[in-house]
């Protein structure tokens, strides 16, 4: 597979253009005083930029951020199965990414052809060995199961090519087909249909127990791990942390505030040419700004702790909102319980149980 490269003078300018905003978020003083946890480039293709400029990104973001203590920030890189972006794979540990995440999505090249990625198998098994080969001791990668083509035979040869390269941590992601894409109009049409419920719950179930048989173990809905190798990038929006976006089209979640007591989101402007023009100019590049009211962080407290395998501590929701979760999700959490999605401890503390993990975002849906 081909990946494009890109022009050097729209390279730096790019890279030049998050540098300054990067400033630009330091000047206005939303995130003075925070410490870095991790480093993440993705949102696209990072991978295609040059070693050079991710480099110098890394080194703008650690030299503008204090470690937090004791603990060296994780960086990680997303990178698609290439032959441009593997052959980089060297100059980006030597420039300071620690960890790749890897879009293998399958190891069936029916599979990936009908999920419309422009790699195939031998490209996925190229790019994990010279992953290991450059030197990097943690490594993600992306799984999707229950995809058209796809079967529980199928998923048990991918979890057997899987597991042959021993990653640290495995994403794993039912396809699903959401109105107005390409899936959908191939599903109205008959060319695909989605999996059965009995395939996912299967899939699920395997998935889980191939995974624990290599000591990965899952710490939350789509995410297994290796202890110690849990992604901290993922948990600070599970946590609901501040999160800073750099970037065209990137989001940033802020802390709390006076003007925001429950903290907000912001995004940047998604056109290119819009993005580098306000941020060359000296403005931050938001298009979007949310602060966010008691009844939405309430309700994104409590399903996005329920994706976490340790569920909602009714300590901490009471100490930001005031009260339990019951006094504001009664009805909700009384059906919840009832059919057995979701399990409530005597002090209040919430998760879902194992068939509401298969339906976690119908529970989800209750919360919003």
């Amino acid at each position: 597979m081909a990946a494009r490269r890109l022009a050097p003078d729209a390279e730096q300018r790019y890279v030049d253009a998050v540098l300054r905003e990067l400033e630009l978020r330091f000047e206005a003083g939303d995130y003075a005083g925070r410490r870095l946890a991790s480093l993440y480039l993705g949102g696209g293709t990072p991978s295609l930029l040059q070693p050079d400029s991710v480099g110098r990104i890394v080194e703008s973001v650690c030299s503008r951020f204090e470690a937090q203590a004791g603990m060296a920030p994780e960086i990680t890189l997303e990178v698609n199965p290439s032959t441009l972006e593997r052959e980089r794979l060297p100059r980006f540990r030597d420039v300071g990414i620690g960890r790749l995440s890897i879009g293998i999505q399958s190891f069936d090249d029916v599979v990936l052809h009908r999920l419309g990625r422009a790699h195939r198998a031998v490209e996925s098994h190229a790019t994990l060995r010279a992953a290991r080969d450059a030197g990097f001791a943690n490594v993600s990668v992306d799984l999707i199961f229950a995809a058209p083509g796809g079967s529980l035979a199928q998923l048990e040869r991918d979890l057997d090519a899987l597991v042959e390269y021993e990653p640290q941590h495995v994403s794993t992601y039912e396809l699903t087909i959401e109105q107005g894409t390409p899936f959908a109009l191939a599903a109205e049409r008959g060319q695909i249909a989605a999996a059965e419920e009995d395939q996912t719950v299967q899939s699920l179930e395997r998935i889980e127990a191939r995974l624990s048989e290599t000591g990965m173990l899952r710490y939350e809905i789509s995410s297994h791990a290796k202890p110690g190798f849990e992604s901290r990038h993922n948990q600070r929006y599970w946590r609901r942390e501040p999160v800073l976006g750099l970037g065209m089209g990137a989001w940033s979640s802020f802390p709390a505030s006076a003007v925001a007591p429950h903290g907000g989101r912001s995004s940047n402007l998604r056109s290119i040419s819009e993005y580098l023009e306000r941020v060359e100019a000296g403005s931050l590049p938001t298009e979007h700004l949310e602060a966010l009211s008691a009844a939405t962080a309430r309700g994104e407290a409590l399903f996005l702790a329920l994706r976490h395998v340790e569920g909602l501590d009714a300590s901490a929701f009471r100490a930001e909102f005031g009260a339990e979760p019951r006094t504001f999700f009664f009805d909700e959490l009384e059906a919840l319980c009832a059919a057995e999605l979701v399990i409530e401890s005597a002090a209040g503390d919430l998760r879902l149980s194992a068939r509401g993990r298969l339906l976690a975002d119908s529970v989800a849906e209750q919360f919003l």
